[in-house]
């Protein structure tokens, strides 16, 4: 774990795991012994690509962007995670004996319950509560990452664009994002995405200005993406 600002073991956080819950009371007891919380300011980085993985993480207040950089240069956001969530990286990692192969970026102030290696590695062996809890997460993770590879490989870049406006104006219009942020969600370049909100615009679909997008006719994007056989 990178740049920790701060340890606190003061409350317990096993409830926002209820999986967890299930745990004998001997494991349970190692868990919340075990386990160290760290707190990481907006924009530090719990793990980077090629750094050894040696703990488990639980995310418990804050987001975390996972994302992966090719070798030529460009970003794509694998996944998100939440609170009450773990981290598919850190498990296949562990299990593998591997680096970490991705970077993740703390998007808001976290607080993360990290547990050692050693003792993951017990509890896996040794509880199969613990072991139900952690392949079910991996399971989880896993469908929304074939999901984002679907998304990538088979889908046109200018409706994964007219959906990524839509979701992202659900709380209102205008849009704080640049056109580099959007490649990395999208896993594009910067230049196709520029291209094509530039076509959003000449059709009337956005107002595009200086690290903004405003849609101005939802409507018309929604039926875009109806016409090319895909749904928000």
């Amino acid at each position: 774990m990178n740049d920790a600002v701060d340890d606190d073991r003061s409350s317990d956080w096993v409830g926002l795991f209820p999986p967890l819950v299930a745990l004998d009371t001997l494991w349970l007891d190692r868990l919340r012994a075990g386990a160290q919380r760290i707190r990481l300011r907006r924009g530090l980085q719990p793990f980077r690509a090629g750094s050894p993985c040696e703990s488990y993480l639980f995310l418990l207040s804050g987001h975390v962007r996972v994302q992966i950089l090719s070798e030529s240069g460009r970003e794509l956001v694998l996944y998100r995670i939440g609170p009450g969530e773990t981290c598919i990286l850190t498990t296949a990692c562990l299990l593998g004996g591997n680096g970490y192969p991705a970077s993740a970026v703390a998007e808001t102030d976290i607080d993360v319950a990290i547990l050692p290696e050693p003792l993951f590695a017990e509890l896996l062996d040794r509880s199969a509560a613990f072991r139900r809890f952690v392949f079910r997460a991996y399971a989880r993770r896993l469908v929304d990452l074939m999901s984002l590879i679907d998304d990538v490989v088979f889908r046109r870049l200018d409706v994964r664009l007219a959906n990524f406006l839509l979701a992202a104006s659900a709380s209102g219009p205008r849009i704080a994002a640049t056109h580099y942020q959007m490649a990395v969600e999208l896993g594009s370049a910067r230049e196709v995405i520029s291209r094509q909100l530039k076509e959003f615009e000449r059709r009337g679909y956005v107002a595009l200005g200086r690290g903004a997008i405003e849609i101005t006719d939802p409507d018309a994007l929604r039926a875009f993406v109806v016409a090319r056989g895909q749904s928000l």
